[in-house]
């Protein structure tokens, strides 16, 4: 079984169905940690409609899908904050293909095409609670960084030079 990653429109079936389970899961965690409970259905809708990844087009940004074995998987997003940076975002493999180095390829991947937008530094945040990405990110080279913005789920910042 082999992994591949191409460039997706984020309003494609595909890239909408892998957002609506990445945001499900992330916000689940969330709730279920901070208030015992999953994410409102309402709410969950209002947040995927809201997140379209307009911002993940080129020439600014990318969505990446992973499939495996031809099957959707995965997905990462970046986008060009500045003309030496871009932001990592929205790096998520489903739970049943984890643990086959999806992640990291899309990572990689990511990295390519923010190397390609003219990128010198690749940032993200996280949140504490997902320690699954933070291992990963240092262990792909990203160290801990200040604070780069103020959203509210940010509480973790990360950044990584590119060569």
């Amino acid at each position: 079984m082999t992994w591949t990653i191409r460039p997706e429109h984020p309003g494609s079936p595909v890239a909408a169905a892998l957002w609506r389970a990445y945001y499900t899961e992330v916000s689940d965690r969330w709730y279920l940690l901070h208030e015992g409970r999953r994410t409102d259905p309402a709410e969950l809708e209002r947040e995927v409609a809201a997140q379209s990844g307009a911002d993940l087009v080129p020439p600014r940004g990318r969505l990446l899908v992973a499939r495996y074995a031809g099957e959707p998987a995965g997905s990462a997003g970046v986008r060009l904050l500045d003309a030496a940076t871009a932001e990592l975002t929205r790096v998520f493999v489903h739970e049943a293909m984890r643990g086959r180095g999806g992640a990291a390829l899309l990572v990689g991947a990511a990295e390519e095409a923010a190397r390609a937008s003219g990128a010198t530094r690749l940032i993200l945040d996280t949140r504490s609670d997902l320690v699954e990405a933070r291992a990963l990110y240092a262990r792909l080279g990203f160290t801990e960084t200040e604070p780069h913005n103020a959203g509210p789920y940010a509480e973790r910042w990360f950044a990584k030079h590119l060569a």
